[in-house]
């Protein structure tokens, strides 16, 4: 997995690349979340669209981010979140948990 980070009108936007499914990645996007958090930057919108597959760490990146800004009054976004990954969501509960929209400014409005 690699991730790019890009910022577009006040928003903090972390594309994801590849298999998500942890390993040092994991701490390292965890690690730029906090850095934004310092920095005052609490709208973050993570674009899963050249996400190939995400396992049960990959989720954890996820949730640990979700749980990381709401704990610091934050908001989260995820976009371009394929078939695959919804239906990963919903067997595990965690569809509800995340705001999904389908693309880049819809998700600007709504952080």
């Amino acid at each position: 997995m690699n991730f790019n980070l890009t910022e577009q009108s006040g928003v903090v936007v972390i594309s994801l690349v590849g298999k998500i499914m942890g390993g040092p990645e994991a701490g390292q996007i965890n690690e730029q979340i906090n850095n934004y958090i310092d920095q005052g930057k609490k709208r973050i919108v993570i674009d899963l669209e050249k996400v190939e597959w995400m396992n049960s760490s990959g989720l954890g990146i996820l949730i640990g981010a979700i749980q990381t800004l709401k704990n610091n009054n934050g908001t989260l976004c995820l976009i371009h979140v394929s078939d695959r990954i919804k239906e990963l969501l919903k067997i595990t509960k965690l569809i509800n948990v995340f705001d999904i929209k389908g693309d880049l400014e819809s998700a600007i409005a709504s952080v």
